[in-house]
């Protein structure tokens, strides 16, 4: 079974200028295919085009939901070959000296998208415990302004009320 890594990168928002492109669609079509192909020719395989909703901030207190146009690419994860099923079971194996485990050369990390990792899902904090008597959110201010204090001197104003 196959294991894949996945990176995510946002979809090209306009066609950039090119030769041969003298429509609007024909400049995005040239932009699409060149981020494909640049995403290929890194070893990432295209998977699909998504459009995800996301809350942003909208003024001061306000937040307004945008869609945001994503493409999805994968790339095969590489497994290691499992030395039992290189050779067949009828042979019978040779005895091998434990040898010290040599360090291995760092290898080069090939080119990667536009994203340093690949996308991969956080687990989520632990919450923590709470008393059975505890207020839910703490931070929450009071539902009532408290009260004005009644003024200690002379009142100034109308003199009937």
């Amino acid at each position: 079974m196959s294991s894949y890594e996945y990176t995510v990168i946002p979809a090209p928002a306009r066609g950039e200028k090119t030769r041969g492109a003298r429509s609007g669609i024909e400049r995005f079509a040239a932009t699409l295919t060149d981020t494909l192909n640049q995403m290929a020719r890194d070893g990432w395989e295209y998977v699909r085009a998504e459009t995800l909703p996301a809350e942003e901030r909208s003024g001061l207190t306000s937040r307004t939901t945008v869609y945001h146009n994503l493409l999805i690419f994968r790339r095969a994860l590489a497994q290691p070959e499992r030395p039992q099923d290189a050779l067949p079971q009828s042979q019978p194996q040779p005895a091998v000296a434990p040898t010290e485990p040599q360090p291995e050369p760092e290898a080069q990390a090939p080119a990667r998208g536009p994203f340093s990792q690949p996308m991969r899902a956080a687990p989520k904090p632990a919450a923590p415990p709470t008393a059975p008597n505890a207020r839910a959110r703490v931070s929450e201010p009071p539902l009532t302004a408290p009260q004005a204090p009644a003024p200690t001197g002379p009142r100034l104003g109308p003199a009937s009320r």
